[in-house]
């Protein structure tokens, strides 16, 4: 089952389809209280069993006038911690009755309280809404996320939520999809008492409390306390920055304003309709798919549980610049000592200093206190002899991006490591192989390609060599876990997989201005895609002087020409981006790009050098040429082994490109969009598609098929 409360690191467990001839839901007694007590491990979803129990357990309860109240519980570590994601795709009269169960809930006679541990998070705190009283463990959490996966509440949480804690906070918690601890709960009205004890006790003791309350205190009754034209107005303003293009959070706002304004049942039926619009969205296909991408992308052959894996207990990073900090920082943050080395003592205090300012700058947000800082800078230990990482478990280099550099470090390294340690290479592009074959140790070198800025981003590309073992493999995912990211496990070659397919894109992002496209048009293409930023854009803050570099070498390598576009002129020019305060475009202290009327006549002397005429293209065009451009070499990736499934490339690109995640990544958006239009497209502007591409492309098929077909997805 997968559920709201296992969104970020889902749990492989049973996914039934169908109810279970066994009830999923335990009734017992505690005198004059009924219990009924989900049991559906891992995580109580809210999947087929589930709704038949708890109707079961009402009806018994009806039936019975020695029963005075009901008290709805979770067995194991939660509640109930949402929806089984699996039955989304379901025909809706197959789907668990979520809605129905609330609605009997809601008409039932007697009090029913939910007593709450662990997460109530989507139809979960939808259920415990439905229930007449909510009683909570101090650490649960409660929340509505549904907007992360491009849907809405929709058994009744639209509708419920302001009702209890007032139109605002409603709206900012189903915005959001961020949960709230039971505490503020309580403050806010939708929990009615803390239970410091025994859970159950606490809450059957509460139960028998009221049970001859009347009249029962039904959230539906209710008004929506703090609702006026501003808050929605608002609101709507607010999306247009945080979820520019998105479907469900308009939908999310327009019911909260129909809770506030028309009778609870007119709104109750409203939500199921705007659910299911939401729902069979390709926005809300594209968050489902990247859902179940990430928890595959955790999955590698010949790696299972019992595959040997090392404790890292103390970490090294050599090199103390922007990459080598952000990535001791991720260490530092999960409690681990790192010893951080560097060649000066100007460069080690530089580096240093930028630790400590970027913790300083999050405990001014209130994110860390001044003792966490203090916690994590003790943890790190400066120094600027090699031999201090003699004792690290894992060892990472992040030095400039030079081969004989790299070699040279590994060299040093093999002689200088304990036995058993992981030797990591932070290189973006280079050859791991190459980098492994200078030391005695091939099977303990492996790549962890950390994205800029190191501390922030969530990818990390683990780069699996030749020779390295299934034990440093197994170990790198589940440090990449540890500490806070998404691995995604790529293999050997030129940029490995995201930046092999980011060099693809930028070619024909610079070919298109070329042609006759101004830089500007072309990033605001993308940015309508839903890209925060275009190829032009992104190359300024990367550093245009980093992909100069990258085409000097590969032409080198290749026994070409020095490249002479327009593109390396700028940069020849020492136009080296935002770093510079100019690249592609200018930039003042804001950092927003400002077109350079001198940069769009070097672009038209090239082309008039090249004899190249200018033409207009569309925003259209572009977008189809860039969006292709990568979806085309992710085909030759997957063919070549390179990434192990179609999703792994869209897990990359979502956490390390700023891909949207509502357009699921770039296979999953040629999915969508229909792999024989992909095809057409690229040979109409002159790209020839790869061979996987065109080959499902010509059967009807798409990638996610050819994931499940290789036993992949």
């Amino acid at each position: 089952m997968e559920s709201w409360g296992r969104y970020r690191n889902p749990v492989p467990a049973t996914r039934p389809q169908e109810a279970p001839s066994v009830s999923i839901v335990d009734q017992s007694r505690d005198g004059d209280i009924l219990v009924l007590t989900i049991n559906n491990p891992p995580v109580n979803a809210f999947s087929p069993g589930v709704p038949e129990g708890l109707k079961a357990g009402l009806d018994a309860a009806a039936a019975d006038d020695t029963v005075r109240a009901v008290v709805i519980i979770g067995a194991g570590r939660t509640f109930v911690a949402g929806a089984d994601i699996k039955t989304f795709n379901l025909p809706r009269e197959q789907a668990p009755d979520l809605r129905g169960t609330i609605e009997a809930l809601d008409a039932f006679p007697k009090p029913t309280v939910a007593a709450i541990h662990g997460t109530a998070l989507g139809g979960g705190l939808e259920l415990a809404m439905g229930c007449t009283y909510r009683v909570a463990v101090p650490g649960a959490q409660l929340g509505l996320p549904e907007v992360k996966l491009g849907v809405l509440p929709g058994a009744g949480g639209t509708q419920r939520l302001p009702r209890v804690v007032g139109a605002q906070k409603a709206l900012d918690m189903m915005l959001s999809g961020t949960p709230i601890r039971a505490t503020e709960a309580s403050q806010l009205g939708l929990i009615d008492r803390i239970v410091d004890g025994d859970l159950l006790s606490g809450a059957v003791e509460f139960a028998r409390e009221l049970a001859d309350a009347r009249p029962l205190p039904r959230i539906s009754e209710r008004a929506v306390p703090g609702a006026s034209p501003e808050v929605f107005a608002a609101a709507r303003g607010g999306i247009k920055k945080t979820h520019r293009g998105q479907l469900s959070p308009s939908l999310i706002i327009d019911l909260a304003e129909l809770a506030a304004t028309v009778p609870f049942q007119e709104g109750w039926a409203a939500e199921a309709g705007r659910f299911m619009q939401a729902k069979d969205s390709p926005q809300s296909r594209a968050l489902r798919h990247i859902f179940f991408a990430e928890r595959e992308s955790a999955k590698i052959p010949g790696i299972t549980k019992d595959t040997p894996t090392t404790e890292i207990r103390s970490a090294g990073v050599i090199g103390a610049g922007t990459m080598g900090g952000g990535i001791a920082m991720n260490f530092l943050n999960a409690g681990i000592p790192v010893t951080i080395v560097e060649t000066t003592q100007d460069a080690l205090d530089r580096g240093l200093g930028v630790i400590r300012r970027n913790y300083e700058a999050t405990a001014k947000k209130g994110r860390l206190t001044q003792a966490d800082v203090e916690t994590r800078m003790a943890l790190l230990t400066p120094s600027l002899d090699m031999t201090a990482l003699k004792d690290a478990d894992i060892v990472i280099e992040a030095v400039f991006e030079n081969m004989d550099v790299k070699k040279d470090i590994f060299t040093k390294l093999d002689a200088i490591a304990k036995p058993g340690a992981i030797l990591a290479s932070n290189t973006s592009t280079l050859d791991v192989n190459e980098i492994a074959s200078v030391t005695r140790r091939p099977e303990s070198v492996i790549g962890l390609h950390f994205f800029s800025p190191a501390n922030v981003m969530k990818l990390l590309e683990i780069v699996r060599a030749e020779k390295t073992s299934d034990s440093v493999l197994a170990t790198s995912m589940a440090l990449a876990r540890r500490i806070g990211k998404v691995g995604v496990v790529v293999g050997v070659c030129d940029g490995f997989v995201g930046n092999r397919m980011i060099h693809r894109y930028g070619d024909e992002a610079r070919k298109i201005v070329e042609e006759g496209a101004r830089p500007e048009d072309v990033d605001a293409a993308m940015n309508t895609l839903g890209l925060p930023m275009g190829p032009f854009q992104m190359s300024d803050m990367a550093g245009l002087d980093i992909g100069y570099a990258i085409r000097q070498h590969q032409a080198r390598v290749a026994g070409q020409p020095a490249p002479d576009g327009w593109l390396d002129r700028i940069v020849e020019r020492g136009r080296k981006g935002q770093k510079t305060g100019a690249g592609i475009y200018d930039y003042d202290e804001t950092r927003k790009p400002r077109p350079n009327a001198d940069m769009q006549r070097l672009i038209e002397d090239y082309r008039a050098e090249k004899g190249i005429t200018p033409r207009a293209i569309t925003p259209e065009e572009s977008t189809a040429r860039l969006a292709y451009s990568l979806v085309n070499e992710g085909a030759k990736i997957l063919e070549e082994g390179i990434a192990q499934r179609a999703g792994d490339i869209d897990v990359i690109y979502i956490y390390g490109y700023g891909f949207p995640a509502y357009r699921g990544g770039p296979m999953q958006y040629a999915d969508e969009v229909g792999l024989k239009t992909v095809v057409a497209d690229l040979e109409r502007y002159g790209q020839t598609p790869a061979p996987l591409l065109k080959k499902l492309a010509d059967e009807g098929k798409t990638f996610a098929e050819w994931d499940a077909e290789k036993g992949r997805g």
